[in-house]
């Protein structure tokens, strides 16, 4: 499996020569937040007020779609995002997706699923959960776009900022080393749960040998 070199590049990738069209490849934390949470508040009352779900029921619902949220992030980011094809269309749609972010970790505008694209993708999928949950979708989807939402502003405070708390540091070092050690592992962002039972985690311990015997032969040398 081909492993692209890690960079350290600035600024950003330009994925449309059409300005408009570029300008929509573009999001920020505060307006995804602005625009989700009445959404989602909405939905989380036809729930109760119109299908009638009591509010233990609407709870339950709404945590269990934030859980199944960090498994769907799991296989998005190893099967979608990461996807392998030699098909140039293909190599080009992975590029805009996942791959510029790979070649600009740095650029905080892309860290969130821009409103345009994130709009008609949370739809689709709502539609699709539907057909499988019926009326108990009006809690359960809220709850999974939570979960979004979380794990959005967890990456981009990976990419931004130093971890705020002691306990958030793996968290951190899982990611970054996703970025600049081995992008076939680590695949989890808001947690590390599914890389532990899918075997895709990173063997810290490995690493800091290796890191110990490269600074060895530095010294030696």
């Amino acid at each position: 499996m081909a492993r692209r070199v890690a960079v350290f590049n600035e600024g950003q990738a330009r994925l449309f020569e059409n300005k408009y069209l570029e300008m929509l490849t573009k999001g920020n934390p505060i307006l995804i937040w602005s625009m989700y949470i009445p959404i989602l508040s909405y939905l989380v009352y036809r729930a109760h007020s119109v299908y009638g779900l009591s509010v233990l029921l609407t709870a339950g619902l709404f945590v269990g779609g934030m859980l199944y949220w960090t498994f769907f992030e799991y296989v998005a980011h190893r099967y979608l995002f990461h996807m392998v094809s030699e098909n140039i269309k293909m190599k080009k749609v992975a590029y805009i997706m996942h791959g510029n972010h790979h070649e600009y970790p740095k650029d905080k505008d892309r860290l969130f699923m821009p409103p345009v694209p994130s709009l008609i993708l949370s739809s689709t999928l709502f539609g699709l959960h539907y057909l499988i949950l019926w009326d108990y979708n009006w809690a359960f989807f809220p709850g999974f776009m939570f979960g979004y939402l979380l794990y959005a502003s967890m990456h981009y405070a990976i990419h931004a900022i130093e971890p705020p708390f002691e306990f958030m540091r793996p968290l951190w070092r899982n990611h970054q080393m996703h970025h600049y050690r081995d992008e076939h592992l680590g695949y989890g962002v808001s947690n590390t749960f599914w890389d532990k039972v899918f075997g895709t985690t990173f063997d810290f311990r490995k690493h800091k040998e290796d890191k110990e015997k490269a600074d060895a032969l530095k010294f030696d040398k």
